[in-house]
C-alpha cells in the first residue's frame, strides 16, 4: 500500500455538472450503493439514496489505494 504522504483528495473545484455517475456491476436492485464518476485526474464517489449530495472527491492516485486496499483486505 502506499505510504500516507501519497494518499490525496481532490480540491472541491472539480466541474460535476458532465459527471457520468455508474454503480458497481454488484449492486443489487435496491438503491442502495455507491456510485462513482471519472473526472479527468479525478473520481468522485457518492450515495446513490442521497444524489444531490456533494460527493468525496479524491486524486485517482488515492482511489487505487483505496480500492487496492480493499481488494487485498487491508481496508474494510
Amino acid at each position: 500500500m502506499a505510504a500516507p504522504h501519497d494518499v490525496t483528495t481532490a480540491t472541491h473545484d472539480v466541474d460535476l455538472t458532465l459527471a457520468r455517475w455508474r454503480k458497481s456491476s454488484y449492486s443489487g436492485g435496491a438503491n442502495d450503493c455507491v456510485e462513482i464518476a471519472e473526472l479527468g485526474e479525478h473520481a468522485a464517489v457518492r450515495d446513490s439514496k442521497d444524489p444531490g449530495r456533494r460527493p468525496l472527491l479524491f486524486s485517482k492516485a488515492a482511489m487505487r489505494v483505496l480500492v487496492s486496499g480493499i481488494a487485498h483486505g487491508a481496508i474494510q
